[in-house]
């Protein structure tokens, strides 16, 4: 869905923002920085910068709640630069105190603030420009060993930044500008305080489009199987598994998703079926990312999700069963006099 390995830096400017709660201060470079003479160096802050973000999930849109889009900050500065209605240190300088004045929870930690123009980002099939914003909080201290006349040396930098660390970074492609751009985030702080990356600075939602829908939805589905239907019904693990493999062949065989059509097809069970809708409920609440009961498969969601649709069934440390299908043809038992549970597997031709 998301490479880098093609992409290049256009421009990059670094400042410093500090915890506006604390009376910290930033301080704004004045201008960007020249990495045309260190090929080394832009190699190892393009791994910095965009490696995490290959295990983004998540695609967001830029959004304010009046509606308005033109009112969030950073996408109006973004979308300034994008149109070259702004230069790109001009953007960067604005980006970074725009982050300063929403950096007012106390623990906030302040940091280098990199901003990067990009090209060549691949984003879901095609290539795109994008920008970049990356902090970084949290220093560690290395030791360099070298080699001399008697032996070795040693040297130490105490505030040092480790470049397989980022801490917090979003990237926003150029594309889809009127639906508040598509837009990746991390943050590895995983503390509450830090909220204010999303919530503050960025204010970003999940897209909601044909490939979240069919993301989420199987991904909702999975949860539902393996954690909620248990309270409820005696489930095997091999119908578990029939229940997953079902949903996949509905997904990779259909081009629509229908709602009722799913629960009579693949769940085949009115009290399920209303179980699996409250759950649905659940997620929407939680993650305010509402289901339609209609929309457009997206193949390469369905693709994306297979690897983690397992049907094995594991035993203890001997055998490993895969099912994919016939559920029928697989019956559980007990066997009393050895005291241990067994499959029993049925089937036309050994190949």
């Amino acid at each position: 869905m998301f490479f880098y390995q093609d992409a290049t830096f256009k421009q990059l400017s670094i400042h410093r923002v500090g915890n506006k709660a604390q009376d910290e201060f930033y301080v704004l470079s004045d201008e960007p920085v020249d990495m045309s003479q260190d090929e080394i160096l832009s190699e190892l802050l393009m791994q910095y910068f965009m490696k995490p973000f290959l295990k983004s999930n998540e695609v967001y849109r830029f959004y304010h709640p009046n509606n308005d889009l033109q009112l969030n900050e950073v996408f109006y500065f973004v979308k300034q630069f994008f149109e070259g209605k702004m230069g790109f240190h001009e953007t960067s300088v604005q980006l970074a105190k725009h982050l300063y004045e929403v950096s007012q929870h106390p623990k906030i930690k302040g940091g280098e603030v990199y901003i990067v123009a990009l090209d060549n980002v691949q984003m879901e099939g095609t290539d795109h420009n994008a920008i970049g914003i990356f902090k970084s909080e949290n220093k560690e201290a290395y030791l360099k060993v070298y080699p001399e006349a008697a032996g070795f040396g040693l040297e130490y930098e105490q505030e040092a930044i480790n470049i397989n660390k980022l801490d917090k970074g979003v990237v926003i492609i150029n594309d889809e500008q009127d639906e508040g751009f598509k837009v990746l985030t991390v943050d590895q702080t995983n503390q509450s305080e830090a909220l204010y990356w999303k919530d503050e600075f960025l204010k970003i939602q999940t897209r909601n489009d044909n490939f979240q829908q069919t993301g989420n939805l199987m991904k909702v589905y999975k949860s539902f199987v393996n954690e909620k239907l248990d309270e409820t019904f005696e489930l095997q693990a091999a119908d578990k598994i029939d229940l997953l493999n079902r949903s996949m062949d509905y997904f990779k065989t259909k081009e629509t998703f229908d709602q009722q059509e799913f629960e009579d097809e693949v769940i085949a069970n009115p009290q399920a079926a209303t179980l699996f809708k409250s759950f649905q409920e659940n997620f929407e609440q939680e993650f305010d990312t509402p289901f339609q009961a209609n929309f457009d498969i997206a193949m390469p969601a369905v693709k994306k999700m297979t690897s983690s649709y397992k049907s094995v069934i594991k035993l203890d440390k001997n055998f490993h069963v895969y099912i994919h299908g016939k559920r029928d043809y697989v019956e559980m038992g007990f066997d009393e006099e050895r005291g241990l549970n067994y499959y029993k597997l049925y089937f036309e031709n050994e190949s």
